[in-house]
């Protein structure tokens, strides 16, 4: 299973491609999907479109996860993100995947352990379950942790989708 792990920015996207096999993690890729603060939003949301595309298009993930948007104290920074992150979920929809959100505090509590772990200790766990892998950006880190809550999570959501299912949609 080859999993796309999502860290939504409007500056800059961070993106984390893993496969799992059990409970077996392999590091694929990681990056991020930088946008031009000189354009317009609509030509920056493109930017992300094309960006993510892209990726998706040459790593063929089987399913993507995405972090989900925290409130800022600024309206305008949180509207700004409110779009790239409108951009993070349709591309991988839009191209047939299979799309899951999990909060900044999951996300951080499956793999380190807390929380409310900084930038540096997911990065740094993500350098541990992930050997291989060299992490471009700390927005880089953050998609890939994504990605790794997914692949511990997914089977737990897929339980419980399928306990539904064989209840009669009563579980």
């Amino acid at each position: 299973m080859r999993l796309l792990g999502l860290d939504p920015g409007l500056r800059v996207s961070g993106w984390g491609v893993i496969d799992v096999d059990g409970n077996r993690l392999r590091h694929v890729a990681d990056g991020a999907v930088k946008t031009d603060g000189k354009l317009a939003l609509a030509e920056r949301l493109v930017q992300l479109y094309d960006g993510l595309s892209e990726i998706i298009e040459r790593f063929s993930p089987d399913e993507a996860a995405v972090e989900e948007t925290f409130l800022n104290k600024n309206p305008s920074s949180t509207l700004k993100l409110g779009h790239a992150r409108g951009i993070v979920l349709l591309v991988p929809a839009r191209m047939g995947l299979l799309v899951a959100e999990y909060s900044a505090n999951l996300i951080k509590k499956s793999t380190v352990g807390t929380g409310h772990a900084d930038k540096e200790q997911v990065k740094m766990m993500m350098r541990t379950l992930l050997p291989s892998c060299e992490i471009a950006t700390a927005d880089a880190a953050d998609a890939l942790a994504v990605a790794v809550c997914h692949a511990h999570h997914r089977a737990t959501k897929s339980a419980w989708a399928n306990a539904k299912v064989s209840a009669g949609g009563k579980a």
